[in-house]
Formats: C-alpha cells, structure tokens, sequence
C-alpha cells in the first residue's frame, strides 16, 4: 500500500512517495513543487497521506485528521504563521484531491521534544499564567532531529552525546544524549534559537516591549517583522545564504559573522548540558551545503575536541559525510536530512495497526 508523506516547510512543499508494504518503507518518487502549485493531480491515490504539521499545541503523537484536530491545527496557526496555514491549506487540497476514504495523518514536529526535562521545558513565568496557556518549550524540527540522530547511529554504530545542528530557511540545536533530546533551540514557537533566513531566533524580550511602545510598531507588524523580515534578510538584504557567500559587502560578511556565533555559542551551552560531547552533526540546506559555514561554525573548538578536515568539509555534499579530522575526540558529520522516511514510518505504523 502506497504512503504519501506531505512536508510543508517556511519556503517548500516535499512531496515523496513510498511503499509501505515493505520495512523501512521503500522511496518510490519524490516531488519538490513550489508553494504555489503542489500537482497532486498528477499523482496516483494513495493508500494513507501522512503529513508534517509544524505545531498541535498540546497534540504530540500522531494521530489521524478530523474536523477536531484540523480546528487544533488551525488554532496554533499563530505560533507557527510561516508554517501551520500552508499545512492546513495541503490537508485540505489532499481531501479535495483523493476524496474523504483517504485516511490523512498529522505526524508533529513537535513529538521528539515532548519529553524534554522539566528545566528544559519552563519559561520562568507566573504558574497560573503557564496553566492557563499552555506556556512550554515545545522544541520544533522534531522529525529532523530525530533523523540526524538515526544517520549518526547508522553510520558511526554508536550511541553517545551529540549536538544536531538542522540549518536551512529555519535553523534549530538540539542537544541528545543516547537518543533522549536533552534541551533544544526553538521553544513555545518556531521563533526561538539560532539566527535563520529571515527570523530572528533569540532577542531580547525587552527589545519587544521597547517596539511596541516606541516603534509604531501593533502586534501583527512585529509578528511580520520578527518572520518574515529579519534574520540573514534583515541582516543583509539576503535570506539566501549562497547569495551571500558570494557577496563581497560588510553587511553580508557580517550576516554570517553573526550567523556561526549564534551556532557555535549553542554548541558551548549544549556541551554543558551534555557534559561533553561526543559528535556534532548538521543537515539541512545551509548545514549540507555551506562548507565555510560550517568552518565558520566549528572555529575555534578545538577546546571542545573538534578538529575539522579542511579537505574532507570542502568536499562534502551527502548523504553522508565526515568531515573531522582523524583523531579528532568530537566526532563531526554532515547527513542529508531525511524527513520523509521518518514520516513514512510512522504512516506504516498506522498501516500495520489497521491490517
């Protein structure tokens, strides 16, 4: 029975097709439309859709789409604005598309980091006030995480202490301890953490409170200003960093100067979560393919044990790659990041329960 796994990102609908009859599930196609035109018209019905949905709120485990979890999904919608309407839009394209007999799963980005430590998880709020609102670090990126920590035990054959390091349009850190995540960069929305395309990750909450009352700015403008025109963007004028790779301005070397040091300062915070580290490992667009990038991340580490191969980081494209040096005390690898397999295992789970 054929799965077709649906993963809407801030800027790409992915598009994959997989045998679920088989274990893993077998990679039959896989479709890399534009937002604008996902041509699910041209695909055979499939026998379950499963798609990634970035934020349920107190959803975690994947569970089939009804009207119910459809209004969940669409009520976190402002936590996750880049993200949750694009998903609702393709959850109801595929029903309009294969009809109702089609069963649609929503797979939570979120599921990994459910389980974060209590201190992991708390903002430091008023109790009455978290209750009341379901306040948490939820952690985004889950299915990512979760496949890099797969590639690192496939392809070293070990457990152990890494940092994921998932750096694409949105950018996020994870901290894993034996497959448990221990901490994470992205918190109650996907805005958290690391500096990305064109959202800002960490800022200070004063800073918000400063626009709001001097900036002219209402809440749906800092919304628009904090997602859509900031990070690499505001930075530089660029949300691409292949563009500004090659720019020669101070304002694009400064972007990435900035870029790396928010990275390289959540490797140190996460090393001392972990107590030591035994690997770090990047995927994603700019993490597969951005060499000086990740030169630019790892300088300076060797405190940490992390001793690059010069050679070996300029050659590595995927799908699998090591890049430290030999030697080197903290392991260091570069994994195309598999979010269709992860989603495609959870489908045939859902495939085996109803046989």
């Amino acid at each position: 029975m054929e799965i077709l796994t649906v993963n809407v990102g801030s800027s790409s609908i992915k598009l994959d097709r997989f045998d679920g009859r088989t274990t893993p599930p077998r990679h039959i196609a896989a479709l890399r439309p534009s937002p604008a035109s996902a041509p699910l018209a041209d695909l055979p019905t499939p026998g379950l859709i499963v798609h990634r949905v970035v934020h349920g709120g107190p959803l975690a485990q994947p569970v089939r789409i009804d009207a119910a979890i459809e209004a969940q999904i669409e009520a976190c919608a402002p936590m996750a604005p880049l993200h949750n309407p694009p998903a609702l839009a393709m959850i109801r394209a595929c029903r309009q598309r294969f009809g109702d007999a089609v069963a649609q799963i929503a797979v939570f980005d979120t599921a990994f980091f459910v389980d974060l430590p209590a201190a992991a998880q708390a903002y430091a709020l008023p109790r009455d006030l978290i209750e009341t609102h379901g306040i948490r670090r939820y952690g985004f990126h889950g299915l990512a995480h979760q496949a890099l920590w797969r590639a690192w035990q496939e392809h070293t054959g070990r457990d152990g202490r890494i940092v994921t390091l998932q750096l694409g349009a949105g950018c996020s850190a994870a901290a894993i301890a034996d497959g448990k995540p221990l901490d994470t960069s992205m918190g109650f929305t996907p805005l958290e953490g690391l500096v990305m395309a064109t959202r800002s990750g960490d800022l200070d909450p004063g800073l918000l409170l400063h626009l709001l009352r001097t900036g002219g700015l209402d809440a749906a403008q800092l919304e628009r200003l904090l997602t859509e025109q900031s990070g690499l963007l505001g930075l530089a004028g660029s949300a691409d960093m292949r563009a500004l790779l090659v720019d020669p301005s101070p304002a694009a070397a400064h972007a990435i100067d900035v870029y790396c040091q928010r990275v390289r300062k959540y490797i140190g915070a996460y090393a001392a979560v972990l107590g030591g580290v035994d690997g770090i490992v990047l995927g994603g667009g700019v993490g597969e393919h951005a060499p000086e990038v990740r030169a630019g991340i790892l300088a300076g580490m060797q405190w940490l044990g992390i001793r690059l191969d010069a050679a070996a980081n300029a050659a590595a494209t995927g799908p699998a790659s090591p890049i430290s040096a030999v030697g080197s005390p903290c392991a260091v690898w570069v994994f195309s990041v598999d979010e269709a397999t992860e989603l495609a295992r959870v489908g045939q789970g859902f495939l085996t329960d109803a046989v």
